[in-house]
């Protein structure tokens, strides 16, 4: 995933994340997966104060940070117990089992897929400012559902 220029899209994408981004100061955004394999981490996501596409050697380095980053996700999870996420992974990530629930519980209410569930969660977050821990939390007590 590449936006080489937030402020001027070839294709809107990010209709409500472009206008804070750029209010940060951010210009271009570049994502690359966190993979080995086939196996999916996640991904590393880089951002830039200013527009045009990464050079050849801009790009080839973040492909060796991200293949870094996931090898190291991999060896601090391969200390944890099999039902836990490693503590220097969870550590300022923000991380909450409640964010699958909710997924889930959004999922089987509106008759989604639970990746589409996780982006209705997230979209919901985003656009009332609040925390993506928070809004699954309301879920899962059932004080808040997705329509």
């Amino acid at each position: 995933m590449a936006e080489p220029d937030l402020a001027d899209p070839v294709t809107r994408r990010w209709p409500v994340f472009s206008p804070p981004a750029l209010q940060a100061g951010a210009r271009a955004v570049f994502g690359f997966p966190l993979r080995v394999g086939t196996v999916r981490l996640g991904a590393l996501n880089l951002y830039r104060d200013r527009p045009g596409p990464l050079s050849g050697d801009q790009h080839a380095d973040a492909l060796v940070v991200a293949e870094v980053a996931a090898r190291w996700v991999l060896e601090a999870q391969a200390g944890a117990p099999s039902d836990t996420v490693a503590e220097e992974l969870e550590a300022g990530a923000d991380f909450h089992f409640a964010v699958h629930n909710a997924a889930g519980m959004v999922s089987v209410q509106e008759q989604i897929s639970v990746t589409e569930a996780l982006i209705c969660l997230r979209a919901f977050a985003f656009s009332h400012d609040r925390p993506l821990a928070e809004v699954a939390g309301d879920v899962v007590a059932r004080r808040l559902r997705l329509t």
